[in-house]
């Protein structure tokens, strides 16, 4: 009875902390601002667990019994919480009340797990053995979470499937609680079996039927029919379909329309590479899905390409799927091609200036939405790059809106002129973002190209010179220097889209 107890310590302790990064990574996918959510979840999450603790004081009978009822409810609860708030995120317009509700409501529970396990195994252990042999499992099952989170269920099951499984382990501690008890230790057992067959028979339900659910809750947020999606342990990629509009989301923010993104990868290429004599060495960091690599192979000078993107399961997606392979053209089968999946602050600190120098940079990542991603907007960051452009080099970086975020967006320019650069900003409008704009960076003044490549959709020469004309209300401003020990950009970011969302 004593080892069956303490593997309970191990398996609640488990599935506790696998509740909470649940809850943290889903915020994060759905709100963005990676810090901030987990710093939040994790705060409330302690809070209630404290909150519980406390209340276990009022529980003074029948201690297996309250525990096989607590165990019942974290895994009814727990199990269904990723599901839940997947299907309310669209739905509900307070999202964050219900949030912290079900994750204060978790917390509460699992703050009572230890106490009573605490107390019923009191007695049976002197208090010293009692109090390190349940924390030593405790803190165990938490070391052991945190290391299978990342690793195996993210990529391999998912959220919403890890919390059905987590949620079957909690119901399965009640199960053989009140299997390996005698008669008479659980008042009323054959109710409290029911109730626990009961929900372990839903939430293997849910397990089986995840990826359905999954579907449905993400049927409601995006637009048309979802026809890929797939959760890495980077981001969640979902991939839409209406009618003729091919859309790619990643954390549920939209990367392109099939309908207007040449006017996108037009814009974010050609200004650039055509300001190049003969452009021989490309390097591209970010553009999993091809569509900047599509543009850049427009030139004939070009003889190597270098792509450098974080997510395996993206540029695997752009390569193998074939209707993504006719939006990039194929590009990502190009024998120019050198790809290479890491992440690209780490990758460039690792280069040394001998390696490669290129002749244009072309930086395609997400917008600055977390602090992960904003590194790679940061002055450490533009100053590494130096040393991988050759001297009259040319870099590029797409910058989020110079309307809807006017500060973001020359944040961005105020950084690489800090970072030591010459820049040049430019914007245009493309249906699906609104307008939308770029920086370009140099050791020489920048001088708009009078020529470009045949067959472009968007781009000529009258239309590429007024991209570089901006009107008073997104003219240039102020703004702090983007650091990786403080990063304004990304609050930046979040201040004003979050302003744009509201309104």
């Amino acid at each position: 009875m004593e080892i069956l107890l303490l593997f309970s310590a191990f398996v609640i302790a488990t599935c506790g902390l696998v509740y909470e990064l649940i809850a943290g990574t889903l915020a994060s996918y759905l709100l963005g601002d990676s810090v901030t959510q987990f710093s939040t979840i994790i705060g409330a999450y302690l809070f209630a667990m404290g909150v519980g603790s406390w209340l276990s004081r009022y529980i003074e009978r029948n201690l297996l019994a309250y525990f096989v009822r607590i165990e019942i409810m974290i895994g009814a609860i727990g199990g269904f919480s990723a599901a839940a708030l997947f299907i309310l995120f669209d739905q509900v317009a307070s999202f964050r009340l219900w949030l912290y509700f079900l994750v204060g409501v978790i917390g509460i529970l699992v703050g009572v797990e230890i106490p009573l396990l605490l107390r019923i195994l009191e007695g049976r252990l002197t208090f010293k053995d009692l109090v390190s042999k349940v924390f030593t499992f405790d803190y165990i099952g938490a070391l052991f979470a945190s290391l299978l989170f990342p690793l195996v269920l993210v990529p391999h099951l998912g959220l919403i499937r890890s919390a059905f499984l987590f949620g079957i382990l909690n119901t399965m501690v009640a199960i053989w609680m009140l299997y390996a008890n005698k008669a008479g230790m659980i008042p009323r057992r054959g109710a409290h079996k029911t109730a626990a067959l009961t929900v372990l028979a839903l939430l293997g339900a849910g397990f089986v039927w995840s990826e359905r659910i999954q579907s449905i809750s993400e049927a409601s947020i995006y637009p048309g029919t979802v026809i890929f999606a797939e959760s890495t342990p980077y981001q969640r990629i979902v991939v839409t379909r209406q009618q003729r509009d091919i859309r790619l989301f990643l954390n549920s923010n939209l990367q392109f329309s099939s309908l207007d993104e040449y006017r996108y990868h037009e814009a974010l290429v050609h200004p650039a590479m055509s300001a190049l004599k003969a452009p021989r060495k490309v390097l591209i960091i970010g553009g999993g899905d091809g569509l900047a690599l599509r543009e850049v192979l427009k030139y004939p000078a070009v003889e190597t390409v270098t792509m450098v993107d974080l997510d395996p399961a993206m540029t695997r997606l752009f390569s193998s799927n074939e209707m993504m392979r006719q939006l990039n053209g194929g590009a990502l089968s190009s024998p120019k091609l050198t790809l290479v999946n890491a992440d690209a602050f780490l990758w460039l600190r690792e280069q040394k200036p001998a390696d490669q120098r290129f002749d244009a940079v072309i930086i395609d990542l997400p917008d600055p939405s977390n602090f992960s991603i904003g590194k790679l907007y940061s002055l450490t960051f533009y100053r590494q790059l130096k040393s991988a452009l050759n001297d009259d080099g040319i870099v590029v970086i797409q910058s989020t809106s110079p309307l809807i975020a006017r500060k973001s967006f020359w944040c961005v320019d105020n950084t690489l002129a800090a970072a030591g650069y010459q820049t040049a900003a430019y914007h245009l409008f493309v249906p699906s973002f609104g307008e939308w704009g770029f920086i370009i960076g140099s050791f020489s003044p920048y001088r708009i190209p009078e020529h470009l490549p045949e067959g472009l959709r968007f781009l000529d020469l009258p239309t590429m010179k007024a991209m570089f004309q901006f009107p008073p209300d997104m003219a240039h401003v102020a703004t702090a220097i983007q650091r990786l020990d403080d990063q304004p950009l990304v609050r930046y970011f979040d201040e004003e889209w979050g302003d744009y969302l509201i309104y």
